[in-house]
């Protein structure tokens, strides 16, 4: 199930019609109000969430969800105005897994919608020791989908833990913006890596003393190394 909330009723049934024909089932909600309701059915697997909503808007809704635990592994992509550099880099700090600007394709919506489900995915397997990375006090369970420092568990959004996983697998290999776009988005952005730049720097800020192991290769991109 996915959840759209969107008060533009056009807009709305829409994206609902279009992600009802790809094969998803979708629910459309006008509010906060009404997404509260929704969420009280059923548990989706992704929201998206439109940032200008009268009342309660999508920021508002985006803290909130990543503040309850019983809801802040749930995947969300926001929807922004174009141009709304602001609201873009205060979604991705707050924890949003994407965005889409207005006006954008149907085509592209679904291609997003289908990257962040493929990302969070993950079958549960037994730990091994060729499951556990490390890169001086930061650990990084595979299987368990954790990651401590000192011994210290650290909570990381869905994209923070993938950007850390990335690194971590190859230590000392250089990793370009546009690399980790690809990898991590899973298709073209069009040049924003500012994305990534702001993924590492709530990630550094989470790992405290394990920030230092994320080292910056100036113009070209990122590396983890002892």
């Amino acid at each position: 199930m996915i959840y759209f909330v969107e008060d533009d009723r056009n807009i709305r049934d829409l994206v609902v019609y279009t992600l009802s024909t790809t094969g998803f089932e979708a629910r459309g909600c006008e509010d906060d109000k009404a997404f509260r309701v929704a969420m009280g059915d059923a548990v989706p697997e992704l929201v998206l969430l439109d940032i200008m909503l009268p009342g309660t808007d999508g920021i508002q809704i985006l803290r909130r969800m990543k503040a309850n635990p019983a809801t802040a592994s749930i995947p969300i992509i926001m929807v922004t105005a174009k141009g709304a550099e602001f609201d873009k880099v205060k979604s991705l700090d707050l924890g949003a897994d994407d965005y889409v600007t207005k006006p954008f394709g149907m085509m592209e919506l679904v291609s997003r919608v289908r990257a962040v489900l493929r990302r969070t995915s993950r079958p549960v397997v037994e730990s091994s020791d060729e499951e556990i990375l490390t890169v001086g006090n930061i650990t990084l369970n595979l299987p368990r989908h954790a990651v401590s420092v000192n011994g210290e568990n650290v909570v990381l959004t869905l994209k923070e833990y993938q950007l850390l996983e990335e690194l971590m697998s190859q230590p000392g290999i250089l990793f370009s913006r546009d690399q980790l776009l690809d990898s991590i988005w899973g298709y073209a952005f069009h040049g924003e890596t500012r994305t990534v730049d702001v993924h590492i720097r709530t990630l550094r800020k989470k790992l405290g003393d394990g920030a230092k192991h994320i080292q910056t290769v100036r113009g070209v991109g990122y590396k983890v190394a002892e």
